[in-house]
């Protein structure tokens, strides 16, 4: 069996991509737009995350470009379900759809593979006394505390918040509902692409076709059980990040029980917690309400 502090340092490797998306989410859903598209943008801005650093040679240079493919995807989102009123939940899946089709033919086109991309420049790994972890893990814990500044104790985010409670109120004091919630949904977009180049950049050195399996619906319900507050997600990822990095230990523990049983670990999980605790959460009250 592995240490605790192993086993910590792998939950933070598995939750840093959740909590970038799911942070990402937080501002989007408080701003009464749902984004169920964050699993294809996470899986494009894992593909041109790797991409960029091959091409250009430098991984920072690969994440700047996969966090910009995620706002722009984010800025797709945004755009069918601000600007032009569709259902939130049929451009999220429009996007997902989209993003599995584009990086598999992308990664023919520009490599001529099927199934991986070439290896790719690694960010590398940043060791203090108490942890040693990829850039973009302290970025994601960092992000915790600032993202609770934003929302709770700036001008922007009352506004932010108060979009997703009521978004008439806004509107009656002279303010746009449609540039708060556009802004809202592009930052999404960009940090749930810096969620998925960490699968690329920080975590592989590589792209692999459908690498995301389905963090990007984690992330989603690590806001539900988080609450949509910024502590409540920190703690909700790490609990499924935990749980992936345990599966990942205990896979060939034993032969009586098949590898597939610990995969499935973090998305039977998943169903738990949403069972559980998806009637106990209020959401912001607009959230998924299309503004006419």
């Amino acid at each position: 069996m592995i240490g605790l502090e192993i086993l910590f340092q792998l939950t933070l490797a598995k939750a840093t991509p959740l909590l970038l998306a799911a942070l990402g989410g937080l501002y989007s859903e408080r701003s009464g737009v749902v984004n169920i598209g964050l699993e294809g943008t996470m899986l494009v801005g894992a593909f041109f995350g790797a991409a960029g650093s091959i091409h250009l040679g430098s991984a920072w240079l690969g994440l700047a470009i996969g966090a910009l493919s995620g706002a722009m995807f984010g800025g797709i989102h945004a755009l069918a379900t601000v600007w032009l009123r569709s259902d939130p939940i049929v451009s999220g899946t429009a996007i997902n759809l989209l993003a599995i089709g584009l990086t598999g033919f992308l990664l023919f086109t520009m490599f001529g593979a099927r199934g991986s991309s070439p290896s790719a420049p690694k960010l590398p790994v940043i060791e203090l006394p108490v942890l040693r972890a990829s850039p973009l893990a302290y970025l994601a814990l960092l992000l915790v505390p600032i993202t609770w500044f934003i929302l709770f104790r700036t001008k922007w985010g009352l506004r932010l918040r108060a979009v997703g409670e009521s978004p008439e109120t806004v509107r009656s004091t002279g303010l746009s509902v449609i540039r708060l919630r556009l802004c809202a949904v592009i930052l999404s977009g960009a940090l749930a692409g810096l969620g998925g180049a960490h699968l690329s950049l920080g975590d592989l050195s590589q792209f692999v076709e459908r690498m995301t399996a389905g963090r990007g619906f984690i992330a989603l319900a690590a806001l539900i059980f988080g609450r949509w507050h910024p502590i409540g997600v920190l703690g909700a990822c790490l609990f499924f990040g935990a749980a992936e990095a345990i599966a990942d230990t205990l896979q060939g523990w034993t032969a009586a029980i098949p590898s597939q049983v610990f995969l499935a670990l973090p998305f039977i999980l998943t169903m738990v917690v949403l069972a559980g605790f998806a009637g106990r959460s209020r959401p912001p009250a607009a959230l998924g309400m299309v503004d006419k």
